[in-house]
This record gives C-alpha cells, structure tokens and sequence, in this order.
C-alpha cells in the first residue's frame, strides 16, 4: 500500500489575501526573504504539493512547510518575522525626550555647557547611556562654531604679525601684549549667540561688546637694546 503522509491542512486563500501576497512579491522594495514567503504561500494555494513547490522555488522541503503552516494557523501575521529575543527596552521616550530638552535648554549650575558626567547626574541615566543619546540626535554641547568673520580691513595683516611673533620671533626684542582685565572682560557677543540644535553647534561672532575696557588690536614690539 502507498503511502500518502500526514494529512495537510488545506490553503485557500481569500481574494484580499491573493491580491496582498502578490504585491508583496512583486514589490521592489519588499525585503527578499518575505518576497519568497508569498510566493511559497502562492504556489502552495494552487494544490501543489510541498515537494512541488520546493522543487519549482528552489527551496528546502522544510521552509515550504514552515511557511505554508504558519499562514494557515495565522494567515498574512504568520508570514511576518517574529520579535527576536532579548533583554526589553529600559530607557522610556520620556527619559530620551528629557535629556534633550534639558540639553537643548538648560545649563548646568557650576558650567556653561553640559557634560555626559553632569547630564548623567541630571537624569539619573548612566553616562555612556547620555553619550548615546547625544550621538543619535547629532548634539555636541561641548562645541562651540563662529560664524561671523571679522570686518577689519586690516584683519590679515595682524594675524599674520600676531602669528608671525610665535612662528619665528624677533632676536632682542620685546614683546608686550596690552588686553583688558578678566574681572572686567564684558563677554555680551555682539551679536546674539545661535543655540544648539540636533547636527549643529552652538555658534557666536569671534567679536564681543568691551563696553570701554582697555584693549589692543596687536602686539606691540620694539627692538630690545643690546
């Protein structure tokens, strides 16, 4: 007597199914591996059998009945791959929304800028979970960018005599720089600071309000007496 094997359920599939498979399966974007799913469930539902569609897919007798099963028992959901295993999520939307609003609109007491130490005392998260977070939404505090240059005419000439004096200074001379006091120092840029945004520094003009405090637009040198 031949045998027949176990009994399959039957695969009949309803007209909004057969129309969502096959536009699954054709859909370009469509992950490949869900793409093969439908089709597997496609050629099942014209009663081939298993080993038919194996051999006509190029696929293993076990995936044909793995997924033919599966959407028998739960239809379109069974052909969609599972949630893999793993610890659950810990950090909540809220504590991830906290930290940036705090990063983004506050500043710590003691500092002018936030630091994955101090955010982490903040919150309550551990710093490598702040280091993250800032990473994923592109915030750098401890940066800060200009974006305004000078105006000076003579803006090149002194830099390269304020530079030149490092690079390769003069034998027997004196060299006296005259700025204000940092008691004194009025720090009000003059133009407002830009904040920090996701994939931006904060930024602010090289130039600030000295409000009448002594200052000097470049060093002063005078031969030394030898």
């Amino acid at each position: 007597m031949a045998r027949t094997g176990r009994p399959k359920a039957p695969l009949i599939l309803t007209d909004d199914e057969r129309q969502t498979l096959t536009r699954w399966s054709r859909r370009a974007k469509s992950a490949q591996a869900l793409a093969l799913r439908c089709r597997i469930v496609l050629a099942c539902a014209t009663g081939a059998t298993n080993k038919q569609v194996a051999a006509e897919l190029g696929v293993s007798l076990p995936t044909v009945g793995k997924w033919r099963s599966r959407f028998v028992a739960r239809r379109l959901e069974g052909l969609v791959d599972e949630p893999r295993p793993g610890a659950p999520r810990r950090i909540t939307d809220e504590q991830v929304e906290a930290v940036i609003v705090a990063t983004l609109e506050d500043t710590p007491p003691d500092a002018t800028h936030w630091s994955r130490a101090s955010m982490a005392n903040r919150s309550g998260l551990s710093k490598s979970t702040v280091g993250r977070i800032w990473k994923a939404f592109r915030l750098k505090p401890h940066l800060t960018d200009a974006f305004k240059l000078s105006t000076d005419p003579q803006f090149i000439d002194k830099v390269r005599d304020v530079a030149g004096l490092y690079l390769d200074p003069p034998e027997h001379a004196l060299v006296l720089c005259v700025d204000e006091k940092s008691q004194v120092q009025a720090l009000d840029r003059s133009q407002p600071v830009l904040p920090m945004m996701p994939g931006m520094p904060e930024r602010r003009t090289h130039d600030y309000a000295r409000n009448g405090t002594p200052a000097c637009s470049r060093p002063w040198t005078w031969p030394a007496a030898r």
